[in-house]
């Protein structure tokens, strides 16, 4: 029998689902710097959204605790609907399971707050009862602390969630730089997301390649005037 999860992710076989990635529920975050992770999340799901990757976005108590999904995330999924629960556990839900039941892929991308409760809980249920496989995006998830956050991830991995980072999945899903449809847009997230790696890339582009600046103005460059030397 063929182990499907030695299936590289493809825009074909996965679906994403964005849980909690709520102010409140982020500022309890302590495993990761609470900004790159809100990065990370921006930029997985600017890759789902250029690989056209199905997308559940799913809140918790917004208007009494959890807060709005952040703008840039409604940003890239304009008109989206938001699947409003009580249940720390999304699998509680049966519009959530509706959703994923709708998407058809069994492979299931997953970023939320926090990791030891929201994620854990909704990726064993998933699981177990939902026949899913779950690849959980550590980088573009967080818990309350650090041993929260790695005992969780540690626990998933042992019941059989597979582990990976947000790049991870973009990079998978692109595959080969010869998919020309997709090359320029994931260049893009890797400028705009990818720290040191979207610094190397505007270098060789702009220094290697003499392509022109990503910036938007003119921005006028005044050569050196040396200054007298007493």
């Amino acid at each position: 029998m063929t182990n499907p999860k030695l299936e590289v992710l493809t825009p074909q076989n996965s679906q994403l689902i964005i849980i909690d990635h709520q102010p409140q529920m982020a500022f309890g975050v302590q495993s990761i710097d609470r900004q790159a992770l809100k990065n990370n999340v921006v930029g997985l799901a600017k890759a789902a959204k250029v690989f056209n990757i199905p997308t559940v976005i799913t809140t918790v108590e917004t208007e009494s605790f959890s807060g709005h999904t952040y703008p840039e995330i409604l940003d890239v999924f304009p008109g989206h609907q938001i699947l409003e629960r009580t249940s720390m556990n999304s699998w509680d839900d049966q519009k959530v399971r509706d959703a994923l039941k709708a998407n058809g892929r069994k492979k299931v991308i997953v970023a939320g707050l926090w990791t030891e409760v929201c994620n854990t809980t909704f990726a064993l249920c998933a699981m177990l009862e939902g026949d899913y496989e779950i690849y959980m995006v550590a980088d573009a998830s967080g818990g309350t602390s650090k041993d929260a956050h790695d005992f969780a991830m540690q626990r998933m991995v042992q019941a059989g969630a597979v582990p990976v980072t947000w790049q991870q999945v973009l990079l998978e899903w692109q595959r080969d730089w010869a998919h020309r449809d997709t090359y320029e847009a994931v260049m893009k997230i890797v400028t705009e997301h990818s720290g040191a790696y979207g610094m190397g890339v505007d270098y060789a582009y702009t220094m290697v390649h003499k392509a022109a600046a990503r910036n938007k103005g003119d921005n006028p460059v005044l050569a050196p005037v040396a200054a007298p030397v007493r």
